[in-house]
């Protein structure tokens, strides 16, 4: 089990993959449709997106954690 300190760059990993499965793939198929080789190319971005949402989510998180604690009661 991971050690409970590691929770929110856990969180970061799964979100961004979950989130950038979805992107990808709804930008890919809009982009090329849905070719023989759609699933190689839909994870091919995937790939790439991931890599690059985890470590902005990793930036960001604790201005949009401040942002949050100003804009909610």
């Amino acid at each position: 089990m991971i050690p409970k300190r590691f929770a929110p760059y856990v969180f970061a990993l799964l979100l961004a993959g979950v989130m950038t499965l979805v992107v990808s793939g709804i930008v890919t198929a809009l982009n090329v449709g849905i070719p023989p080789d759609f699933l190689r190319r839909w994870l091919g971005s995937w790939v790439t997106t991931w890599a690059i949402a985890f470590p902005v989510l990793l930036l960001v998180r604790p201005f949009v954690q401040r942002l949050v604690e100003r804009l909610t009661a």
